[in-house]
């Protein structure tokens, strides 16, 4: 099925977006920008969860700024090692989350 007809099926939107989160496959990397800057890249998002709200929620999560470009979000800052919970605190499930 398609997600267009899955969300005309008459489930909530609050709803659609839990089950659309679950079966995501997200890649977490952190990259080294300029001046030896890093970056956290979060990739494989779906279009079917809200990026900028996503973003919006890490963001204040992480205590750090942040954006949404290329299909991607991009975090300020290395945090491989607490993004898993806050993925996790949003709703996404830790088995398919995989932090390089």
């Amino acid at each position: 099925m398609s997600d267009d007809l899955l969300r005309d099926s008459g489930l909530p939107e609050e709803i659609w977006e839990s089950l659309a989160k679950e079966t995501q496959k997200i890649k977490v990397v952190a990259e080294k920008r300029r001046w030896g800057k890093y970056m956290t890249v979060i990739s494989g998002l779906d279009k079917s969860v809200d990026p900028k709200k996503l973003v919006t929620d890490l963001k204040k999560k992480l205590a750090c700024g942040g954006t949404f470009k290329n299909d991607q979000i991009e975090l300020q800052g290395d945090h491989r090692k607490r993004i898993t919970a806050a993925l996790v605190g949003l709703g996404f499930q830790a088995s398919s989350i995989e932090v390089k």
